[in-house]
């Protein structure tokens, strides 16, 4: 009797293809924010995490990350999702409710008009995001003490940390950018930023594969000439020019060497004397190897 051999359909070999593409991206996610949260303590026993839901890919990402980790995590911590609705025109209000609804995750809905004290304060066709993220930390914080949050989580990635190192060195003469982990501008809490590891194009990604009901920020998201944008140009020519350079510049904000840098307040000058001990360091401000 003649053996009959099946061969998969061509669909199907490729839908196995990219079910296996996107286990992996999640995967690769969930380890990433795992390891940030590990590497900076971002959560610990007993937490009471706000998360931060703009209806941007970026907080999605983060909340379905952090409600997956938390079913698996060493330590039990709470979550709360938390959106302000900035009374933008055309903001679809029920969309995060309805999102939030059907995970069955505790939510908040703060709604406070700042975009027009935004609009009346700053004047046409100049940048926006400073004193809206100003106003908008503000009603956060306030948010957070009111729901018991031990820790706010923010959604910023890895790119959105190169870009503000760069913003800050290029136009704010300085060498900071945003850190994992930090205490909030009025000293009462812990921000968070459990993405800090990902990078942005991977989040596009897993937004696309889990369908996220995006909400666009009709207040800035459309201001051609932002700073940041540029920053995020410069950066994707480097990467599509030199393969390695972004994660070189992202592993150097982690290997800081202040003996070999000019801020006298991190290191005391006037200590430097001879010691007669070899020094490895010594005077290499970089050697080529």
């Amino acid at each position: 009797m003649d053996t009959v051999v099946t061969i998969a359909p061509p669909q199907s070999l490729k839908a196995r293809k990219m079910a296996y593409e996107s286990n992996k991206l999640a995967k690769r996610l969930r380890r990433l924010v795992g390891q940030a949260i590990a590497d900076y303590d971002m959560i610990t026993e007993s937490d009471r995490v706000m998360v931060c839901l703009s209806g941007g890919k970026d907080s999605y990402a983060m909340l379905d990350v952090l409600m997956h980790l938390q079913s698996r995590a060493p330590v039990n911590f709470d979550i709360i999702a938390v959106n302000l609705d900035q009374k933008q025109p055309n903001f679809p209000e029920e969309v995060l409710p309805n999102y939030l609804s059907r995970l069955g995750v505790p939510f908040r809905i703060e709604s406070q008009d700042t975009y027009s004290v935004v609009k009346r304060v700053i004047p046409e066709g100049k940048t926006m995001c400073s004193l809206c993220s100003r106003l908008r930390r503000g009603v956060l914080y306030r948010v957070a003490e009111e729901v018991g949050a031990t820790k706010i989580a923010l959604g910023h990635h890895r790119d959105d940390i190169l870009e503000t190192f760069l913003l800050n060195l290029f136009f704010g003469g300085s060498l900071k950018t945003m850190p994992p982990k930090l205490v909030s501008d009025n000293g009462k809490h812990i921000v968070i930023r459990p993405m800090a590891y990902c990078e942005e194009q991977d989040l596009e990604q897993y937004a696309l594969e889990q369908a996220f009901p995006i909400i666009p920020c009709t207040l800035c998201g459309s201001q051609e000439n932002l700073k940041r944008k540029q920053a995020k140009i410069l950066l994707a020519e480097w990467k599509k020019q030199y393969p390695g350079r972004i994660e070189t510049i992202f592993n150097a904000l982690g290997n800081v060497k202040p003996s070999h840098l000019m801020d006298r307040t991190l290191h005391d000058f006037t200590q430097v004397k001879v010691t007669g001990v070899i020094n490895a360091e010594g005077d290499k401000a970089f050697d080529d190897a």
